[in-house]
């Protein structure tokens, strides 16, 4: 098999053709409704919130961020706190990211049934106020595909993307982009070991946040060109792996020899760590 390289894995997930109309414009507010993942999304310079709204800039477009993530929320909480949270704040557009807790918590989640009864009623309410809503399918339980949580997962993914047709929401198909990078990935380079896009299998690393980013921008309308230029701006922004500060722009580098050493992405920086220690 000929060994693909990360970059070229990236690629992949934005090379379909794009429509040239952007979803957003100058001046629109964007809230981001979610969970932990959003809430750490908004919290450092790599995570995913950001790179959204630095990568529209870099493209020339000002927008602003409503960012409403908390740790622990899923359908039930997060319609509690649409109104005040979101639908007050008169945002044009509303990214909606919820499913994970609902089924990773199990009995303390909740049911299908419930959970579609709750998305549905906060998609209507925030449509019925005027504001697009852009739903995000959920990421990912534990980088597993077909395990049991995943496979849960995927009919709550299921309703996401029939609601999204039946609703006419913008489609963030995140949960599709990561399964089909970590697959891609692993088949290329046999060797990798450990997670690659998230720091537990859940909450998103660098990379996770980075491709969570990209098929944002994809889905608002940016073209290969555009997307090109936001992970240009990303570059010499601070990502982590573990507790060591890297640059965006070097992730790919370490996550390709990483695998090709057969270690994980944490042990592959503190070898080279201690390695500079011995050195000095």
């Amino acid at each position: 098999m000929k060994v693909k390289t990360i970059v070229s894995l990236f690629g992949i997930l934005i090379s379909a053709a794009l429509s040239a109309q952007i979803a957003v414009k100058n001046g629109d507010v964007i809230a981001f409704l979610g969970d932990s993942i959003t809430a750490y999304g908004n919290s450092v310079p790599a995570g995913y919130v950001n790179l959204v709204m630095s990568g529209l800039k870099a493209n020339g477009i000002e927008a602003v961020k409503i960012p409403s993530g908390f740790g622990g929320h899923n359908s039930v909480l997060m319609l509690e706190r649409l109104e005040r949270h979101i639908l007050k704040k008169k945002p044009q557009i509303m990214l909606l990211s919820c499913g994970v807790n609902d089924v990773w918590y199990g009995k303390r989640g909740v049911q299908l049934e419930d959970y579609r009864k709750n998305i549905t009623e906060i998609v209507t309410r925030t449509q019925a106020a005027g504001i697009k809503v852009g739903i995000m399918t959920a990421t990912m339980i534990y980088e597993a595909p077909n395990g049991n949580f995943n496979r849960r997962l995927a009919e709550y993914n299921k309703f996401l993307r029939e609601l999204a047709a039946e609703k006419k929401c913008l489609l963030i198909d995140l949960n599709a982009d990561l399964v089909k990078f970590i697959r891609d990935f692993k088949a290329a380079h046999p060797k990798a070991k450990g997670n690659l896009l998230t720091v537990d299998g859940v909450h998103m690393n660098t990379a996770g946040n980075e491709l969570m980013a990209i098929g944002i921008l994809r889905a608002f309308g940016l073209n290969d060109e555009q997307i090109a230029k936001a992970r240009a701006a990303w570059a010499a922004l601070p990502g982590r792996i573990g507790f060591i500060t890297v640059r965006i722009g070097d992730i790919e580098k370490i996550m390709l020899k990483a695998a090709g050493q057969g270690k994980s992405i944490e042990e592959y920086v503190e070898d080279l760590i201690h390695q500079d220690a011995s050195k000095n």
